[in-house]
């Protein structure tokens, strides 16, 4: 009988908490099952239950808001990095079709180096109709940095870089929350459309609170969909593009996709933080993924940035 696949999960407060044999095995984990799956799943993590269900409410809130009051809150710079994106503006690279989706970007609010980052750093934009929103969403957002600084210490330590090498690199990191709308399925919609066409993330990590309902999938290494199953209080990781580039594949960007409910009427939403590095960063090939020879050439992490805004319909 064929193994039935599922992503891994496990326990990132061993790693935070436990014996060094502990932290030995969580980075072990994470590293076999990012290079095998491109997920994993995490059953514990710093991040609240209580501030992500508050985050939800407030998210669903603003997205019931008229249409005309949610444009009030569009970026006119950055590619959409902060504020609010309308439905079917996005599509996934080289896609002909709009993802189903609206969304909400919140970046960094300080920065270490203010002088030399803040042009990079659009102003984060806050809903007048929603006091507590800022407040809530920032306190979120510590929550889920703090979480993915983790994840890659311990993944620092499977590929054998200094201490601080993901650290220094994430200190005032371009990372954002993206708060994502997926509302129910319109008839007038393209027949080939679907919620989150199949793609690949810009970044080097994702960490996603679980959604309200299913439709989540990656592409298996094996070349099947594969549903990934999260429950509310988990945390779900995903390698990213810039990942791929700095470990020479050994650690791929993870083909996934949000597939169309069963039920039209279904409405869904989630929370993923997508973790950038500082617009300083060189993406290059780490010494311990070189192998035969690098397959990418060292790029800045902005400008890569930049392409992929455009690549999904972002940023001109």
């Amino acid at each position: 009988m064929e193994a039935v696949r599922r992503v891994p999960e496990l326990s990132l407060m061993s790693f935070v908490n436990g014996t060094n044999n502990d932290k030995v095995t969580f980075t072990n984990e994470l590293f076999r099952g990012l290079k095998d799956y491109g997920f994993i799943v995490l059953v514990d993590h710093p991040v609240d239950h209580a501030l992500t269900s508050r985050a939800y409410d407030l998210v669903h809130e603003f997205f019931h808001l008229p249409v005309e009051t949610k444009k009030k809150y569009v970026c006119k710079e950055g590619g959409g990095q902060r504020g609010y994106t309308a439905f079917g503006v996005e599509h996934a690279r080289n896609s002909k079709f709009p993802d189903l989706k609206e969304f909400w970007h919140v970046g960094r609010e300080t920065l270490v180096n203010e002088a030399r980052f803040r042009q990079f750093f659009p102003e984060n934009i806050w809903p007048g109709e929603l006091p507590e929103f800022r407040d809530v969403m920032l306190k979120f957002f510590g929550g889920m940095d703090m979480t993915s600084n983790l994840i890659l210490d311990s993944l620092g330590m499977a590929l054998d870089v200094p201490q601080r090498y993901f650290r220094d690199m994430l200190q005032d990191g371009n990372s954002i929350i993206r708060a994502i709308h997926y509302p129910p399925l319109s008839p007038d919609a393209p027949k080939n459309a679907v919620r989150a066409a199949a793609h690949e993330d810009i970044n080097l990590i994702t960490v996603m609170v679980g959604a309200t309902s299913a439709g989540l999938e990656l592409l298996d290494r094996d070349g099947k969909w594969l549903p990934v199953m999260c429950n509310e209080k988990q945390l779900v990781i995903d390698s990213g593009d810039m990942l791929s580039r700095i470990t020479n594949d050994v650690i791929p960007a993870t083909t996934h996709r949000v597939v169309n409910p069963d039920v039209a009427t279904d409405t869904r939403y989630s929370m993923p933080f997508f973790t950038h590095p500082n617009p300083d960063t060189i993406l290059s090939c780490i010494p311990s993924c070189r192998g035969t020879g690098e397959k990418y050439e060292p790029i800045n992490s902005n400008d890569w940035l930049n392409i992929r805004l455009q690549e999904i319909g972002l940023k001109k």
